[in-house]
Formats: structure tokens, sequence, C-alpha cells
């Protein structure tokens, strides 16, 4: 299968450095990284943010509470503009996608965010990850509003 993915561009109102913290503090990436209907539990979200540096979190999916674990490993960062890691909640068949999330300063105070996520999925799948991710920066903006 070739490789295809998504490209998701947002703009925040808020500095890239803010935006950086919410790529890359435990707590505020556990915070957004799910949806209504899961959850993730701070103290199981690890993170080496260096090249080399792995991460890994677990989510709690409703209904029934469905446990995901998801891991990979930081491949760039450049602070605060840049970060290339890898994605897997498979990762026993080594099923792992390339996020690339760049970070542009547009001044007063805000932040364009240029989202790629690249592998080897079936296009219905990057289509249900493009709305997953695209409720996810909802999130960011909320708390981003808030903060």
């Amino acid at each position: 299968m070739a490789e295809q993915g998504i490209t998701i561009t947002r703009v925040f109102d808020a500095p890239r450095e803010r935006v950086w913290q919410e790529w890359t503090e435990p707590e505020r990436f556990a915070d957004w990284f799910g949806g209504p209907e899961s959850e993730v539990p701070p103290a199981t979200v690890s993170m080496d943010i260096r090249p080399g540096g792995s991460w890994r979190l677990t989510m709690f999916a409703d209904p029934g509470r469905r446990e995901i674990r998801w891991q990979g490993e930081y491949r760039e960062v450049v602070e605060p503009e840049r970060l290339v890691f890898t994605l897997s909640d498979q990762p026993e068949e080594d099923a792992y996608e390339l996020v690339t999330v760049v970070l542009s300063d547009l001044g007063d105070g805000r932040t364009e965010m240029l989202f790629q996520q690249r592998g080897r999925l079936p296009a219905e799948v990057y289509e249900r990850a493009g709305e997953g991710w695209s409720m996810f920066f909802d999130r960011i903006a909320e708390h981003l509003a808030g903060a």
C-alpha cells in the first residue's frame, strides 16, 4: 500500500511557546489527547522529548472504558517550532505512523500549526483520524483560550 495521510492547518490565538507546551507537557497533552468520551490519565503519560526519546500514554475510551496504549519515538525536536514523532496503538505489528507538527509565529500572539500524519493506513482510517485530530485541536483551542 502506498504512503498516504492527512494534513490539517489550524491557527491558535496563543503564542507559539504556549502551543508548544500543549504538545510537550504531559498534563496538558493528557487534557486534549482524547475526546469527550475518552480519558487519558496524566499519570499514564511519559515523554522523553529529544530525538530518539520515547513517549507513551494510555487512553480509556468509552463505551466500556476500552484501554488503548499509544506510543512512539521522537525523531526531530526543534523547540518551539517543529516536532516529528512516530505514533502507534499497535506497536506489536510495527504499524507506526509519522506525525509532523510545525508551529509558525504569526505575530500578535497567534500561531499557525501545520499537522501531518503519514503512513500506510487505508484511506477511510485517515478520514476518521482527521476527524479525531480536528476534535483534539478544538480542545487545544479551548485550553489556550482559558489559559
